[in-house]
């Protein structure tokens, strides 16, 4: 897939922000070094025959006048702000891929203007007016022929960018690489594929897509990709609006819920005049707190669906108010289990800090033992120095588009607000919401988190997976899995065996709830050995899944372990 991209360039930018920097004239030639070699190198120098690449002394032996500048990232993209910062006055949201290098999507920003050379017309003086820096842009399908066309200030029309790059050596794929290890590595296919013989890209992108994945593996796949003019996936529009934090001292620093939650609900009601005061919403709010010892604790949360005016301070207190109860809690659980094995004392403390964090109750609050049971140095587990609240997905009020086929109904915001509600009683843990997961069990791929917690599965569903369970998924997983008699059409009961696999054809199914149902159509079995490496009192052992139909139509996910066949879930 294909994307109308437009790229702003300003050629040899790490050589321009170096030499605005250190205000060399614009009449010397000049190189960028990192201490090895030189990595930017301008107009001029490379007119008396500098590289990059090159070392400094044979680079001054070509040319004696050169004026060599120190490499600095941070520099480079600092002095880049001015021109994205102006970019986006034509442009409402673009894409920074390196600095001198930012991409944003054509389509709309080309009718919006007229066309796409008008639309490279305002770019250009929009950067010369605000930056004081020249620069080329150049529009077509997909990312490596926008920066190619980029280099003559070409609009490549549609369809025609395969065209454009069949002819050209495959050695421009560097231009699509962002960053130095990037570069690197493409540099490496580039030299593998002149040692193949294919030295366009048009001789890359007529081989067969599985053998160049097959032979060169997921780099190969991408370079083919950008050599018929299309695109991992289009810009990325970065979003003008800007986040809106306030933060806080803990001074004195605070291990107690009850009172980092005083300090929460002031920054709440900071940020909530803030959002008032810019007149916006925002998407997500992150919370983050830092500890004594230096440790970074971060959290993002989900907002509610109302709308503007729905975020108050008492439902982003509560948020603040669960989060902290959930790393001052747990840190207190931890600490005292650990404690507990060798110390009397300390297993009084771990059930006193379970029992109150399963009641809701503050962890740290003791009035049950004894004082002189509870040490202040083992009270001070995780003491927070910091606080910030952070709004994220900034946009102004008012401005959320509807969905297609129209917005959430009152039903839908009135349930959201609902939950809300009641998870401000029970707390942050109270209401679960199940996602999927990456797994190979049915049971593994289920990911509870609380309610509105913004939170990454510990296992992505993009990866393989081998072993994992095919399609269609059961509608019902059952917990605690219900046990089951498995038995063949002569009442054998149907077994593992290790070897073999499992032994018998399932013919009959019994359970304590339903009594004896029979099997009409079954699948597998899959089996599954996981942690085969892990000692054999962690390893889990041999296991096998079968889809099972019985005669009264309904559909069953069994499994069978060492110790027996279990009925998993339930399919409509």
């Amino acid at each position: 897939m294909s994307t109308r991209t437009t790229v702003l360039w300003v050629p040899d930018w790490p050589v321009v922000a170096a030499a605005t920097s250190e205000e060399v004239p614009p009449h010397q030639p000049t190189a960028v070094h990192d201490g090895r070699q030189l990595t930017a190198v301008s107009a001029l120098a490379r007119a008396e025959g500098v590289r990059r690449g090159m070392r400094r002394r044979q680079a001054q032996g070509v040319c004696p006048e050169l004026v060599l500048l120190a490499a600095d990232d941070a520099r480079d993209v600092r002095m880049f702000e001015p021109v994205a910062a102006a970019a986006e006055t034509v442009v409402a949201g673009i894409e920074v891929v390196r600095a001198g290098m930012l991409l944003l999507p054509a389509g709309g920003a080309s009718r919006y203007h007229g066309s796409e050379d008008a639309l490279a017309e305002k770019l250009i003086d929009a950067v010369a007016a605000g930056s004081g820096h020249e620069c080329a842009v150049g529009t077509a399908d997909g990312l490596l022929a926008a920066v190619l066309a980029t280099r003559t200030g070409a609009v490549v029309p549609p369809g025609a960018s395969a065209a454009y790059l069949a002819p050209r050596g495959v050695s421009e794929l560097v231009h699509a690489a962002v960053t130095d290890e990037a570069a690197s590595a493409v540099a490496q296919l580039v030299d593998l594929l002149h040692r193949l013989g294919l030295r366009t890209l048009g001789q890359l992108a007529a081989l067969p897509p599985t053998d160049v994945h097959a032979r060169f593996g997921r780099l190969g796949a991408w370079a083919q990709m950008l050599a018929r003019g299309d695109d991992e996936r289009p810009p990325a529009r970065r979003r003008p609006e800007a986040d809106l934090e306030v933060a806080t001292d803990l001074d004195p620093p605070l291990d107690r819920v009850d009172s980092a939650t005083f300090a929460g609900r002031r920054l709440a009601e900071e940020l909530h005049a803030l959002l008032v005061q810019h007149s916006v919403t925002c998407g997500r709010l992150q919370i983050a707190a830092r500890t004594d010892e230096g440790a970074d604790l971060v959290r993002t949360w989900r907002t509610d669906l109302g709308g503007w005016g729905g975020l108050t301070p008492a439902r982003i207190t509560d948020r603040i108010r669960w989060q902290l109860e959930g790393w001052l809690a747990t840190s207190a659980v931890e600490t005292a289990r650990a404690r507990a094995a060798d110390d009397p004392a300390a297993r009084a403390r771990t059930r006193t800090a379970r029992d109150a964090v399963a009641s809701g109750r503050d962890p740290w609050a003791h009035d049950d033992l004894p004082a002189d049971q509870w040490h202040d140095e083992d009270s001070r587990v995780v003491t927070l120095v910091h606080l910030s609240v952070t709004a994220l997905d900034v946009a102004p009020a008012g401005a959320e588009q509807g969905r297609l086929w129209g917005g959430p109904s009152g039903g839908d915001l009135r349930a959201h607000r609902a939950l809300d509600r009641v998870q401000g009683i029970v707390g942050g843990a109270g209401i679960l919401v199940a996602t999927l997961q990456g797994g190979r069990d049915v049971r593994d791929q289920v990911h509870l988190r609380p309610w509105g917690e913004q939170t990454e599965p510990a296992r992505p569903v993009d990866r393989p997976w081998p072993g994992r369970l095919p399609d269609p998924a059961p509608a019902t997983v059952l917990d605690p899995p219900e046990p089951v008699d498995v038995r063949d059409a002569a009442g054998v009961p149907v077994v593992l065996d290790v070897r073999s696999g499992m032994r018998g054809e399932p013919a009959w199914v019994r359970s304590a709830a339903d009594g004896s149902r029979a099997v009409v159509g079954w699948a597998g079995p899959w089996l599954l050995s996981e942690r085969w490496w892990a000692a054999a009192d962690d390893r889990p052992g041999l296991r096998a899944h079968l889809q099972v139909t019985f005669d009264d139509g309904r559909a069953v996910l069994l499994a069978c372990t060492a110790g027996g066949w279990t009925c998993e879930a339930t399919y409509d």
